[in-house]
Order: C-alpha cells, then structure tokens, then sequence
C-alpha cells in the first residue's frame, strides 16, 4: 500500500464527516416488517440472528415455524433449553411440502400457525416476532396474501419487528415492507454432492 498516513487519515475524517451528517437526520424508530427472500442459502439464519441480538438485549421475542416439521435444529433446541422465557418458539408444520404431500393437511397447518403468528404480534410485549418459511406458505396459497398484508399493515402494533423468511416473496408483501433481502445463490455443496450438514443447515 503506497497511501501515506496523514492522507489516509484526512480520507477518512472526510468519510466520517459525511457519514456523520447522514446519520444525523436519521432519528426515527419504527417496527419493522422485513422480508428475507431468494434462492440462497441464509435466509433463515439471519432472521435467527436478529432474534438471538433480541434475546442478548432481553427484548421479549417469538418464532413461528410454517414449514420446518419436528427436526430438531440448532436454534430450536437452544432457545427451548435456555431462553423459553424471553423467547416462544412454536414449530407448526410437519415438513416441507414435498415430503407432507398432503395440500389439505398442509393448508390446515399453516392456517394454524398463522393463528398463532397473529396472536403473537398482537402482543406488543413481543419486540419481535419472526414468521420462519411462511413466503412458502404464501407460495402455495395455503395463506391468503391479501390477509396477510392487510394484518400487518393494519394490526401490527407500531414497534414491534415482524421478520418473514422463504423463497419467492409475494410481491404484495415485499411492497408493504421496509426492509427487503434478497439472497442470491452464487454457489452450493448441495449441487456437489454435499448432505445438509449439522450446524450450517440446522
């Protein structure tokens, strides 16, 4: 690096001026509704991510699974076994679609779990509440889009983070969010042969 210290330190005070300036006007605080969608692999574990930074600031949070069924995962057997308290985890589907095979039973699990969602969100005890997989029940029509956008915009009380995570987000939802990602797969094992494997996939 050819860059002599006094000019990168001028650089940067520079960057840190404006970066400051910027911050200055940012003062609003809001629930969030945020949406992790695409065909890579994450979508899931950053929502959990955001649900641990909760818990480590002792903000009451909860965690609606509509798709994963009773296969035990690293942040289901965590928070089960040691932030019940602070965190309600409920797992309300029975597998994913391809292995259920079964739409009615399908479409009567995700109604339930969306039952549950709404129940929690209405509770503004509940800082965040993170919706895991329901992009696929939305997907597949076993929930309504409509109603969906219409609770959340409506009924959700104003400081409480709602996070929705699957592939393919209906684009009703990703209108009435604020925060949208989009993980794009570049490269997986899986198309090498690779298993799921315990602690990077569950």
């Amino acid at each position: 690096m050819t860059d002599d210290p006094d000019r990168h330190a001028m650089k940067m005070a520079k960057k840190k001026a404006a970066r400051d300036k910027i911050m200055a006007t940012k003062t609003d605080e809001k629930g969030l509704i945020i949406v992790h969608t695409g065909k890579g692999k994450g979508k899931s574990s950053a929502a959990f991510g955001m649900i641990f930074r909760c818990i480590a600031h002792d903000m009451k949070c909860a965690v609606v699974q509509f798709i994963k069924g009773g296969m035990s995962t690293g942040e289901r057997d965590l928070i089960l076994s040691k932030f019940s308290d602070i965190c309600a985890f409920h797992t309300m589907g029975e597998g994913f679609t391809w292995e259920t095979q079964d739409r009615t039973r399908d479409t009567e699990m995700a109604q339930a779990a969306w039952e549950k969602a709404k129940e929690l969100i209405r509770d503004d005890s509940n800082r965040m509440v993170l919706l895991d997989e329901i992009n696929i029940a939305l997907r597949y029509d076993y929930l309504d889009i409509g109603e969906v956008v219409q609770f959340l915009v409506e009924e959700k009380p104003d400081m409480t983070h709602v996070v929705l995570t699957g592939r393919n987000a209906k684009d009703e939802l990703i209108e009435i969010a604020d925060l949208v990602t989009e993980m794009e797969l570049v490269k997986h094992p899986f198309r090498s042969g690779v298993k799921a494997q315990i602690g990077v996939e569950f």
